[in-house]
């Protein structure tokens, strides 16, 4: 078609650089909030945190994040509405990506956990129905997405609680903490590592020549559990504790143990998480490039160019580094008081719903689920633990969300369509 070979180059480069911002906004907010937990309950200072996620988020997005890639994320749209104008897809695509990066932008710099998947969604759902049809969108999906926004925080809240309250009951409120702390730890380390290497064999591991079925999936799970809860045994034993029956050091004693935890589970979530949610960003981008690489033919998957994954990788980690800090501070410190158990506690349920989430085909928002939990956490110390005005803050947020991204990409898509005389 002449609109490819007369704007492939430039199409391709704008694509580029909006799903750079795309990936930026990721790091800056999606990944801040899952280092939150971990700065928050002083298990990580905000330098620790923001190198380990570096380091793991990078791995799992260009590792783990997928040589070939869904152009359409989540099925949100259809397809066969654009394949006489492929142009559309296109143009929507920047669109969306770049109105998807400012919203994540603003968002970060207020502080407010948003989710990305739901700002590219609503990005992709605007541009649709105003530019192309009301039918070519599955609002089904889109009303699912919204149901989200309740069961998905509350399933990991409850989670949190439970797990919060176990670690009081066998722990913290018993005669001798720092003992029982000793004997009931490292079933929680097992736990923590069933749960974070299913996250990661579900979410992280398919595209590297490691997909495993169900059951060999869980199996492998089940056995760094069992080798993770022995190591655990083995090194608390090795661990020097202050020698003391005051409260208070006893207490500091067991939360050390828990800091451990926090590390493990923080670098499991980033490796899981950017080879999860870096397709927000490469999914609309290998769309742009498949369309015109082809002269306007539209597939359901494409072939990721080399060098899509490493832009997604290196956006990501630049984004957490430069612009991440006010929504850790969010997260970590903003709705409720942390220490390592409670953000352990929070960590472990979140991983939880993303598998009990990836298991059911429940649409999920990472952070919404992260935010759950960590009221989960606070709500099992009482209403009172809770920054009400925080948690206000970071709902309208939530709800905000979609429209913005759609505003936004109906903005630009005229925009672009104006520039490029797209009729």
């Amino acid at each position: 078609m002449d609109f490819f070979e007369s704007y492939g180059l430039i199409l391709i480069l704008l694509a580029a650089g909006v799903g750079f911002v795309m990936a930026w906004g990721i790091g800056a907010n999606d990944v801040a909030n899952a280092m939150g937990t971990s700065v928050g309950s002083k298990a990580l200072t905000i330098k620790q945190a923001i190198i380990i996620a570096m380091i793991f988020e990078f791995a799992g997005a260009y590792l783990a994040g997928g040589e070939v890639t869904s152009t359409i994320r989540k099925g949100i749209i259809d397809a066969d509405y654009f394949s006489a104008m492929p142009e559309y897809l296109v143009l929507g695509m920047i669109s969306s990506l770049f109105a998807a990066g400012i919203w994540l932008a603003v968002a970060s710099w207020l502080g407010w956990p948003v989710s990305t998947t739901h700002s590219i969604i609503g990005a992709i759902v605007g541009f649709t129905a105003t530019g192309v049809s009301m039918d070519a969108v599955a609002w089904s999906k889109v009303g699912g997405i919204v149901g989200s926004w309740v069961i998905t925080p509350a399933i990991s809240g409850l989670i949190a609680y439970l797990i919060y309250q176990s670690a009081h009951k066998l722990i913290f409120e018993t005669k001798s903490p720092l003992e029982n702390a000793k004997r009931y730890i490292p079933f929680y380390m097992a736990l923590a590592g069933f749960i974070m290497s299913l996250v990661t064999i579900k979410k992280g591991l398919k595209h590297v020549g490691l997909e495993f079925s169900s059951y060999n999936g869980e199996l492998l799970a089940v056995a760094i559990a069992v080798i993770l809860g022995i190591f655990g045994k083995w090194f608390i034993s090795r661990m020097k504790f202050t020698e003391s029956q005051d409260a208070d050091v006893q207490t500091a004693n067991i939360e050390k143990v828990f800091a451990l935890l926090m590390v493990v589970t923080a670098c499991c979530m980033a490796f899981a998480h950017g080879s999860n949610d870096v397709a927000n960003a490469i999914g609309p981008l290998a769309a742009v490039v498949s369309v015109v690489s082809s002269g306007g033919e539209i597939s359901s998957s494409a072939k990721l160019a080399p060098w899509i994954l490493p832009l997604g990788g290196v956006g990501i980690v630049l984004g957490l580094a430069l612009f991440g800090q006010r929504v850790i501070k969010t997260i970590g410190h903003g709705i409720t008081h942390l220490t390592p158990s409670r953000g352990f506690a929070a960590e472990l349920a979140a991983a939880t719903t993303v598998v009990i989430a990836s298991g059911t085909g429940l649409p999920i928002s990472t952070t919404q689920t992260l935010v759950g939990a960590v009221l989960g956490v606070g709500l099992a110390r009482g209403v009172a633990a809770l920054n009400l005005g925080i948690v206000r803050n970071i709902v309208v947020s939530w709800i905000v969300t979609l429209p913005a991204g759609a505003i936004l990409s109906i903005i630009f898509f005229y925009i672009l369509k104006a520039a490029f005389g797209v009729a």
